[in-house]
């Protein structure tokens, strides 16, 4: 008999969520993937051009579902939401998916198993997270935003590229927003257990230390860039979900920088927000403070200012 690992349910069959879709079916992590859409049949032909390739792939049934099949979901990864107008403000479009939203989880959650983790993919990430949180009642620990995992890979990627060296050998986090105020923490940065800059004195490329705020802009700058090109991130992002799915469905207590609900952490409450947290079956286990210098803890919460902002203009 095969071996039961897990059941996800994707809400949200567009780009990113038929994507994750197809990165979970790569792995092996779960054995069934169902993909809920309000487009019945949006749904139900990505399912079918996926099992398509179930010869090259672990077993892993991928069917279209309704709210119905949530239920015994072990991961519901939450990807729709509505696409941004002409003319329209950020505040608007976050509106209208705080009013999606409203409507969406409650569906979501009922009857939805105990020990169920909600991860929230729609952007804004933290602001949506909050929302789904206050929405489905949960304990904070089982809601969980995709957060800055995929800002940290950029910027490990980035570092990468300008030490000559693996993105695997490189420690390094971005913190806060999923967005313009993110933090890039430089104090954290390590390269074989040597700080950054440390590393650059003794690196034969001999780096120029005044590259760090080039480096912050390429990884900032990042999703902007892809969408004036392509239109959408989509790739890198569900790869990024599919890493934070393994880690819970494996019980695996990887460190990630996903967003969670902040609890006095550098003297900030009641946001999400992202910081290395340790993540497993139960959702957060615990969330990490860094050792952050001065200005990157004041960045971090100029961060939650602005998430809180936002979220004191909703209707939750």
């Amino acid at each position: 008999m095969t071996e039961v690992k897990g059941k996800v349910a994707i809400i949200g069959a567009g780009a990113v969520g038929s994507t994750t879709a197809f990165a979970l079916m790569n792995s092996g992590v779960v054995n069934e993937i169902v993909l809920v859409d309000i487009d019945h049949e949006k749904a139900e032909g990505e399912a079918m051009d996926l099992r398509h390739g179930a010869t090259f792939v672990k077993p892993t049934t991928v069917r279209a579902g309704t709210y119905d099949d949530v239920n015994d979901a072990d991961v519901v990864i939450i990807t729709a939401g509505v696409s941004q107008k002409p003319g329209e403000t950020r505040l608007e479009l976050l509106e209208r998916n705080t009013a999606v939203f409203k409507d969406m989880v409650p569906r979501i959650t009922d009857g939805l198993d105990d020990d169920a983790i909600l991860l929230v993919v729609t952007n804004p990430v933290d602001v949506l997270s909050y929302v789904t949180w206050k929405v489905s009642g949960l304990p904070s620990e089982r809601v969980i935003g995709s957060g800055t995992v995929l800002d940290t890979a950029r910027f490990r990627h980035v570092l990468a590229e300008n030490c000559g060296v693996a993105e695997k050998n490189i420690h390094a986090y971005v913190v806060g927003e999923h967005g313009d105020s993110e933090v890039p923490v430089w104090s954290a940065v390590h390269l074989a257990g040597t700080q950054f800059d440390d590393f650059c004195v003794r690196c034969s490329k001999e780096c120029d230390l005044g590259q760090k705020d080039a480096i912050d802009e390429r990884v900032r700058g990042a999703a902007y860039e892809i969408i004036d090109k392509k239109g959408a991130t989509y790739y890198a992002v569900s790869l990024a979900t599919q890493q934070i799915v393994e880690s819970i469905i494996r019980n695996e207590n990887s460190i990630m920088t996903v967003s969670t609900l902040m609890n006095g952490h550098y003297g900030v409450d009641d946001v999400y927000l992202s910081l290395p947290a340790i993540v497993n079956r139960g959702g957060i286990r615990q969330t990490i403070e860094l050792d952050m210098d001065d200005d990157e803890r004041e960045a971090f919460r100029d961060s939650a200012k602005i998430l809180k902002d936002q979220i004191a203009q909703l209707d939750i």
